[in-house]
């Protein structure tokens, strides 16, 4: 798949791609990165793409002629007109379920909006879905595009060591993934507390180690998300043996 991301600062992205477990995927070009500095698509002497709004206010917004330009170099070098997304707290909120649908797609050109957005007629006559991460303001959607790209990178195939990584974590079943422990078994604190690895995770026995974290993630989710739980209920992702130890909580 690939990714063209129309950026101002496409420095940001540098580091990520670079590190982690994620590089993989970059490196082999299985998410095969492209990077648009936006400022090479302005025509005057002093490289500008921002200017203030019409009908005045606070902030600069990006104009449409350099980013008209960008996706349209963009769409020659793909020989198509990939789908646009692009970052802003109108958009719709990245979860796993669209992570997965684009971690199986042919990929996406990313339009990182800076300082006050977009000129609007670029979003409505490019942009195909605007995403957001969440009910709060970031300074441009670099950020949010980097973590888009790391949740569909680590989806690829042979980018975690272990395939059960992605299967077993927090939303992919619909709850929040349990608590983890390692060694030592027995932890002392400085002050002297003690504190041991749950015993049942010690024993051996598969089936009972399964069915406990199962517990957890159904606890952790009903006290944290307890949203998640009525979605998994609606889902038919309970069975009846979730639900009687959903009540044992007075949940």
């Amino acid at each position: 798949m690939r990714f063209d991301v129309v950026t101002l600062f496409p420095e940001l992205f540098g580091v990520h791609l670079a590190h982690g477990v994620t590089r993989r995927a970059f490196e082999s070009k299985q998410v095969d990165l492209r990077l648009w500095p936006l400022r090479d698509f302005a025509e005057d002497a002093y490289r500008r793409v921002d200017d203030r709004p019409y009908g005045g206010g606070p902030g600069m917004v990006l104009l449409a002629e350099p980013l008209e330009r960008a996706l349209a170099a963009v769409a020659a070098e793909r020989g198509e007109a990939p789908p646009v997304f692009a970052f802003g707290p109108a958009g719709r909120r990245i979860d796993q379920p669209l992570v997965r649908e684009l971690a199986s797609g042919a990929g996406a050109v990313l339009l990182c909006g800076r300082y006050e957005g977009i000129d609007q007629r670029v979003i409505d006559r490019h942009v195909t879905m605007e995403l957001s991460l969440g009910d709060f303001v970031l300074s441009g959607g670099e950020i949010a595009a980097i973590a888009l790209l790391d949740a569909v990178a680590r989806l690829q195939e042979g980018v975690l060591n272990d395939e059960r990584s992605s299967r077993d974590e927090s939303f992919e079943n619909g709850l929040l993934e349990g608590p983890h422990y390692s060694r030592p078994e027995l932890l002392i604190a400085a002050d002297g507390t003690r504190r041991a690895v749950p015993a049942v995770l010690l024993g051996g026995h598969h089936a009972q180690i399964e069915r406990w974290r199962r517990e957890r993630s159904l606890e952790l989710t009903a006290r944290r998300r307890p949203e998640l739980i009525a979605a998994a209920r609606a889902a038919g992702k309970l069975d009846a043996v979730d639900e009687q130890f959903l009540r044992s909580l007075g949940l």
